[in-house]
């Protein structure tokens, strides 16, 4: 894996001018590309996961997962571990101890709610983030026309679904929109995808106590562990690096409304893999949330573009 360096001094690249004419336009659109890709991958790897949970339960796939992706990361990344300093540490602590907690309380989510309801929650934390560190109107408007259609492919309502599942997934996009802020400080530290390997390792050791008091000895079985790499490429791997390099050129508001597709992305996957049927409300509800996400993207390049 081939993955392109970042200068630690280097400015925040919202402050970096961008070279006039069509190669600005056409550099701004690579970050999103990579959040689209990430996007893809991580709610297909959902699906997978919850395939896999009658095996070994909710904490025991998010360990697979978590175990998995840290042990490829550093042996692909092999990061440096001296010559950081304390804030450096702090800052991969922190990630690390977020990206746990995320992944956590969303696999609690979906073991009580269907996936589709679970990330329309989710998602909620990353558009409440969108209008918080926007410092233009106009990101108000595509975050309230995503956050209209991420209500509507909810039927509506949350009326008749567990409770206690939906304050995990609650819970879980208030970790995601802080997942998103350490990510951005993660990548702007470290190198390459440096810290993000180090994380997952925080993350990993956190969990590996959870999962192997809920799964035990069935976290060893051959099929398990070939499942939960899958989960973990698809559903860390991929997606974490794709997110931490996209990170490094977009905004953390543009960024967090593009998470806004990530429920249409998981209706999709649901269809596919498991037979979770799409309705008229529901692909209307997709509409929206594409409408919104292509419209902050076309703010972010005509910004960049200037």
């Amino acid at each position: 894996m081939n993955l392109p360096s970042t200068d630690q001094s280097a400015p925040a690249p919202t402050s970096v001018p961008a070279p006039a004419g069509r190669p600005a336009a056409r550099g701004s659109l690579g970050p999103v590309g990579l959040v689209l890709a990430g996007g893809i991958s991580v709610q297909f790897g959902g699906a997978l996961a919850v395939s896999l949970m009658p095996r070994v339960g909710a904490l025991g796939v998010v360990t697979l997962r978590l175990l998995v992706a840290a042990v490829v990361m550093l042996v692909v990344c092999r990061p440096r571990v001296r010559g950081h300093s304390r804030t450096d540490w702090g800052t991969v602590v922190a990630f690390g101890v977020t990206m746990a907690a995320m992944n956590g309380l969303f696999y609690q989510a979906v073991a009580r709610i269907p996936l589709g309801p679970a990330v329309t929650l989710e998602v909620l934390g990353p558009l409440a983030l969108s209008v918080l560190a926007s410092r233009r109107a106009v990101n108000l408007v595509w975050a309230g026309l995503a956050l209209g259609g991420v209500f509507l492919l909810s039927g509506g309502g949350f009326g008749d679904l567990d409770p206690v599942g939906v304050g995990f997934a609650l819970a879980a996009g208030a970790m995601w929109a802080t997942y998103i802020v350490f990510s951005a400080r993660t990548g702007r530290r470290f190198p390459q995808a440096d810290g993000l390997a180090l994380a997952m390792a925080v993350a990993a050791v956190l969990f590996l106590p959870l999962g192997a008091v809920e799964a035990g000895v069935r976290l060893l079985d051959p099929v398990t562990i070939a499942l939960g790499a899958a989960v973990a490429v698809l559903s860390s791997v991929l997606p974490y690096t794709l997110e931490l390099l996209a990170l490094r050129r977009l905004p953390a508001s543009t960024f967090a409304v593009l998470m806004s597709l990530e429920p249409g992305i998981a209706a999709v996957a649901g269809f596919l893999v498991l037979d979770q049927a799409l309705s008229a409300t529901e692909a209307l509800a997709i509409a929206l949330v594409i409408a919104a996400s292509m419209g902050a993207v076309r703010t972010q390049v005509g910004r960049t573009g200037k």
